[in-house]
């Protein structure tokens, strides 16, 4: 198979998934028990709203939803709005468009999970290499705890942290991302608090990252130090940096793909981990919606996370049809 029909396969696999992915996307949420509009129309009433106000209200936010009209109809439309790039307007924050709220809590996410996933790969991946090569006490040390850390959920190393950090120990603010009642403004006052709220989610991030890192590269790195190659390399009398870079050159595969799976689930990897800290981010932005059966909003977040997904996962295969030669091998009709 040539690397034009390699790459046209690809791409249909994957414009079916999103197909298939768009209309989970739709359906899910219509799934949750109860109507977002009662929950709109209860809080109201119990904001003092009286009966025929309160059936007015509630048939006038049916209607501006469309959830008047058959579930078909309602994806026709849903589709086409997707299609002009329009998300909707926010159910239970009407008429608050759904880009709005995204785009105030996307930089959030990012800003925290991206340069943990980063960190935590570079480290992890350092530590799990000289741990399998230098083996030894180092080599348990660094195992033992990588397995302790990578076994720990999120969301329990945030809690401890927070207890540690913030509650027996007050070193560090417990919650949100800036102090309550400052505005978000370009000045050093508000980056410094800003930094003062950022370490503790992103300290209970980065260390869950790196052991995971670490276990899989000692791993992997373990592996082909017992391949036939290697065995053979050093028969030949090959030099031992040749030998280390091949080694390298396979044990990275799949820690890259686990990368570019991380980067990709980086929009609601960390949503405990923001509930935890009360960070304004994705993953707070979609708990909200689903309690309160936020349909658009709902939809957007689910549909970024499932695009991103994708991407990253097409973009690993079309790199390892470059960089690994046995895949190009493959391809040739070459065993």
């Amino acid at each position: 198979m040539g690397l034009r029909k390699y790459l046209v396969s690809k791409t249909l696999w994957y414009l079916g998934a999103l197909i298939a992915a768009v209309l989970l996307n739709f359906l899910l949420p219509r799934l949750i028990p109860g109507n977002p509009v009662d929950a709109i129309v209860a809080q109201l009433g119990r904001g003092g709203a009286q009966g025929e106000t309160l059936q007015r209200i509630h048939e006038h936010f049916v209607q501006e939803f469309g959830l008047n009209q058959s579930i078909f109809e309602q994806f026709v439309i849903y589709v086409g709005n997707l299609l002009q790039g329009d998300l909707g307007t926010s159910f239970s924050l009407y008429p608050t468009p759904v880009t709005n709220l995204m785009a105030d809590a996307l930089p959030w996410s990012i800003a925290i999970q991206l340069p943990a996933i980063l960190i935590g790969w570079i480290v992890g991946n350092a530590l799990g290499a000289i741990a399998a090569f230098k083996g030894g006490w180092l080599d348990r040390g660094a195992f033992l705890s990588s397995l302790f850390l990578s076994s720990m959920p999120y969301y329990c190393l945030a809690v401890i942290l927070l207890y540690l950090l913030a509650v027996w120990w007050p070193i560090m603010p417990a919650s949100g991302a800036y102090e309550f009642g400052a505005t978000p403004e370009l000045s050093i006052p508000f980056f410094t608090d800003v930094l003062q709220h950022y370490w503790l989610p992103f300290f209970s991030l980065v260390i869950i990252f790196i052991g995971g890192q670490a276990v899989g590269m000692r791993s992997m790195a373990i592996y082909e130090l017992g391949s036939d190659y290697v065995n053979y390399s050093r028969g030949l009398g090959l030099p031992d940096n040749r030998i280390v870079r091949y080694i390298f050159r396979n044990a990275m595969l799949p820690q890259v793909t686990g990368l570019a799976l991380s980067v990709g689930t980086l929009v609601g990897g960390a949503l405990i981990t923001e509930l935890v800290f009360g960070y304004p981010g994705i993953g707070s932005l979609l708990f909200n919606a689903i309690s309160t059966n936020d349909y658009p909003v709902i939809q957007a977040i689910t549909l970024l996370i499932a695009v991103a997904v994708l991407i990253a996962n097409f973009a690993v295969e079309i790199a390892y049809a470059f960089v690994d030669p046995r895949i190009r091998a493959a391809r040739a009709g070459e065993r």
